[in-house]
């Protein structure tokens, strides 16, 4: 057959060699536990009682460790495959299932197994790890406190040791310090790694972890352990969140999980980290797999919602066009402009955790576990969770708009499915704060930079420090000078071009950290180390935009390197994709690259006008980009992706045509009045 010309110009994607790209390095993985997610058993039940629910949660869990599907990240001797970074390729595909089974197989083996795996020694992986994997030790993880959420570091819950017993003894002094969130402290839990400040011998030592018990085997609690239902939840109601709380609880000393820090039988600490902020950020840096793996469920979450959105649009029709008949959804600019932007975000955010997961799994292998190599896998997991956490909220409420009435309910799951993800902004460490640690930690390799020079050794460290660190990530330096950009931005064919969008987003982080560093030297100049607080807390807003500014670039320089396993058509509809990521965040910050003469207002309304024909470009191959995604109705469980509104459409079709047909469709009003 003979392809008219519109076809000829329309490029065809390979749709098993993106699929492939997006599946990634631990295809085999995903792959596997994408069977499971499929099957019925593994899946919620829309409707059923929180009581329901949390019973089956646990049910499935145990399901997990006959499908042998949770022992990955473990070492082999414990019945593990020492495969971390295909551990949480495929724990991120459980969100398909429900995201409560993967919540609540996170808090037993993500967090409470993997403490006693990352701050345990051989002793306590001989005691324990065989149990908690098999789950016949269902456990809780207790960091987290009432009155002090995310500062870890000023828990109030006690471990104060005594000699004469050789016991510590747990304590929470007050209701701000009771544990609190916790999954399976509720009901299910036996024990808990309790994070608590450890004392010996007078001297506060900082924030430890401990293995405590805290019910028997009939799940009663054990003495001087107090617990509290969270109850019912905005979301993830399979899990049994709670509080738990310490009423001078005596454990053996040996119950100190002592890879970073012990006591010995007379009450001396010992640590292999002098430095107690060191020692405290190695260890929560061994428990980073919980940011890892939400970064990956948030964007599988993503895929599902726009898979759905945009098949219904491929299939609803609403007003008719100039020709009579009833316009597709997604031919509406409107809609394309709702959901293609969102669609491009999610291909970056996959590429960017598929090379943050690279870095996890080198650092947790061992194959590179440098003390460099750490803080960048720190920072990516900081940069990237609230990026993908927040999309996915965003993405899912304007998929579940994009689908009317039909988006709302709850058997096209877009609506249970946000509400279930809400938390993910705020567990694993809350959004704002994670990139406050991502800003801080720019701002302290800028400080390096400068000592006694002005405004103008800050704008030049801003072109050497910052991208070099930046490089270490993969990322490429920029090619043009921060004071030539006015004269380059010329076209809206510069903005395409890779290394212009990589400069400008490049530059925005740059200047603004110069800024910020510009600001904090002033106020401490003007008033000391009160001044420097001061003008901190000023441009604190300012510094989580940068930090903000420098996970986008990340989540840009992965696409872009992603792009070069396509060729031919693929590579041409992936690079649209990919300019269209760059330019939504360039017109989402327009009034930060326009008032800093970065892009002319022409050259805005160019790129404005240009995004519009992308859209039309990109509309055309939205079902295909959709089903590289590799859903099928099995894990996607939404009615309206079954193909259902596509038959109600030809139906509707049909019977119209016949009526006409048969001379017995009414005579339109208006028409008689012409």
């Amino acid at each position: 057959m003979v392809k008219d010309a519109a076809q000829q110009e329309t490029p065809k994607i390979d749709i098993a060699i993106v699929s492939d790209a997006l599946l990634g390095t631990w295809k085999k993985e995903r792959i596997a536990s994408r069977s499971l997610a499929s099957q019925e058993r593994f899946q919620n039940t829309p409707g059923q009682s929180m009581q329901e629910h949390r019973e089956d949660t646990l049910k499935r869990l145990a399901m997990l460790v006959e499908e042998g599907a949770i022992q990955r990240a473990f070492p082999k001797e414990y019945g593990g495959e020492d495969n971390h970074g295909g551990n949480l390729a495929a724990f991120a595909e459980l969100v398909f299932a429900d995201p409560s089974l993967q919540i609540k197989s996170g808090v037993q083996w993500g967090l409470f197994g993997s403490a006693i795996l990352h701050l345990g020694t051989k002793h306590h992986h001989d005691l324990w790890l065989r149990d908690v994997l098999e789950l016949k030790i269902p456990g809780a993880f207790a960091m987290t406190e009432i009155g002090h959420g995310s500062d870890v570091a000023s828990v109030a819950t006690t471990a104060t040791y005594i000699p004469e017993t050789e016991e510590f003894e747990i304590h929470t002094p007050f209701a701000g310090a009771w544990k609190e969130f916790l999954g399976n402290a509720a009901l299910h839990g036996q024990a808990a790694v309790v994070f608590a400040q450890l004392i010996t011998k007078g001297v506060n030592h900082g924030v430890h972890a401990f293995y405590v018990p805290i019910r028997d085997e009939n799940l009663q609690l054990l003495p001087g352990v107090d617990s509290f239902d969270d109850g019912f939840k905005g979301g993830l109601n399979g899990i049994d969140n709670g509080r738990l709380a310490f009423d001078h609880v005596r454990i053996p000393r040996t119950n100190l999980l002592n890879r970073y820090g012990d006591v010995d039988a007379a009450g001396n600490y010992s640590s292999p980290i002098a430095s107690p902020g060191r020692r405290f950020f190695t260890m929560l840096g061994t428990l980073v797999q919980g940011r890892v793996s939400l970064d990956g469920a948030a964007v599988n979450a993503m895929k599902l919602g726009l898979a759905t959105a945009i098949t219904y649009a491929n299939e609803r029709r609403q007003f008719p066009g100039a020709d009579g008949k009833e316009s597709l959804l997604l031919d509406y600019g409107l809609h394309q402009r709702r959901l293609l932007p969102r669609l491009a975000q999610t291909f970056a955010m996959q590429f960017a955790h598929e090379r943050l997961l690279h870095v996890f799994d080198e650092v947790f292998s061992g194959k590179n576990d440098s003390d460099e190599n750490r803080e960048s896998l720190e920072t990516l997991a900081a940069a990237l969770k609230p990026l993908s956490t927040w999309a996915a909220l965003d993405t899912l409420q304007e998929t579940r708009e994009a689908c009317g009435g039909a988006g709302f309910i709850a058997k096209n799951r877009m609506v249970t499915l946000r509400q279930d993800l809400d938390i993910y902004a705020t567990f694993e460490g809350d959004n704002h704060v994670l990139l406050q640690l991502v800003g801080k930690r720019l701002l302290a390799d800028y400080a390096k930079s400068f000592a006694d020079g002005g405004r103008d050794a800050i704008v030049n460290a801003a072109k050497t420090q910052i991208v070099d660190r930046l490089s270490r990530f993969g990322l490429r330096q920029a090619v043009q000078d921060v004071t030539s950009l006015g004269q380059t931005a010329r076209a809206v064919n510069e903005l395409q071009d890779p290394n212009f969008q990589q400069y400008l987003l490049t530059d925005r982080i740059e200047t603004m950290i110069s800024e910020i560093a510009q600001a904090l030297r002033e106020g401490k100049k003007a008033g000391g180390a009160a001044g420097q607080a001061q003008a901190f807390n000023d441009n604190q807003a300012k510094l989580i935009a940068a930090a903000r500014a420098h996970g986008e670039l990340l989540q840009w320089e992965s696409f872009t390197d992603a792009l070069a396993q396509f060729e031919g058509d693929t590579l041409t509809v992936m690079t649209w994709l990919r300019d269209l990521f760059a330019f939504s965040i360039i017109e989402r910050d327009a009034a930060w690259f326009l008032r800093r003469g970065r892009i002319s207002g022409a050259r805005y309304d160019a790129m404005e006008a240009y995004v519009t024909r992308l859209l039309g470009r990109l509309r055309l191959q939205a079902d295909d980009l959709v089903k590289t995604f590799g859903l099928t109705k099995e894990l996607v469980r939404a009615e309206i992706f079954t193909g259902i509104e596509a038959e109600r459409q030809a139906e509707a079709m049909a019977y119209v045509a016949e009526k006409k047909a048969a001379g017995e469709w009414p005579v339109s009003e208006k028409t008689l009045k012409k």
